[in-house]
C-alpha cells in the first residue's frame, strides 16, 4: 500500500521566505510543530493508502486533468481558527483557480471510487501545527499576518508518495502533470 496525495510544489525562494516567519512564530509560548521548508506545498487532494493497481489508475486519470497555467500569489499568515488555532498557514491568491483545479481532480478521481472531500476546499500552505496553544501565538501571528511571500506561475501538479517516519514525513514524487 502506498500513501499518496496531489500537490502543487512551491519555488525555493517562497519556501525560504515562509520559513523565516517560522522563527517569529517559534518565539511565542505555543508548542508548534513546523513544516520543513522542503515539504511545503499546496495540497490539491489527499487520497490516502492505495494499492499498486489503484495507483496506476490514479496516474492514468490524472493525465486527463485539463488546466491552464496561472499565477499564484502567496500572501499572509492565518489559521484554521483565530481563537484557538490548530493549523497555521499561508494563504494564496489566485482568483479561485486552485479551487477549480481541485474540482477537476475530484472529477477525474471520483469514477475510481475515490471519495470526494466533503469539506469545502481551502487552498493554503501549512506552516505549522499547534500542539499546545498559548495566547502569545496570536501576537506572533499578527507580526507576520501581512507578509508577502511572492508569486509564481503554477503550471503543473505532482502525485506524491508520503512515507511517515518518527522524524517526519518523507515525500517522493511519483508523477508530474504539466499543463
Amino acid at each position: 500500500m502506498t500513501r499518496v496525495f496531489i500537490a502543487i510544489d512551491l519555488p525555493q525562494d517562497i519556501r525560504e521566505r515562509i520559513a523565516e516567519t517560522q522563527t517569529v512564530l517559534a518565539r511565542s509560548g505555543a508548542k508548534l510543530t513546523f513544516v520543513a521548508p522542503q515539504h511545503m506545498h499546496i495540497t490539491l487532494k489527499f487520497i490516502g493508502e492505495v494499492d499498486d493497481e489503484r495507483l496506476d489508475d490514479i496516474q492514468t486519470a490524472l493525465r486527463g486533468v485539463s488546466a491552464a497555467p496561472y499565477e499564484i500569489a502567496v500572501r499572509g499568515v492565518g489559521a484554521n481558527n483565530l481563537r484557538r488555532p490548530r493549523v497555521i498557514w499561508s494563504m494564496i491568491e489566485d482568483a479561485g483557480r486552485t479551487g477549480e483545479l481541485n474540482g477537476a481532480i475530484e472529477d477525474v478521481l471520483a469514477p475510481l471510487g475515490i471519495e470526494r472531500e466533503k469539506r469545502a476546499y481551502t487552498a493554503h500552505i501549512t506552516i505549522a501545527r499547534v500542539r499546545q496553544f498559548d495566547p502569545s501565538l496570536l501576537g506572533a501571528m499578527g507580526q507576520v499576518a501581512a507578509t508577502d511571500f511572492g508569486s509564481f506561475r503554477a503550471d503543473r501538479c505532482v502525485l506524491k508518495k508520503s512515507t511517515l517516519t518518527k522524524q517526519g514525513p518523507i515525500y517522493d514524487d511519483l508523477m508530474e502533470v504539466v499543463w
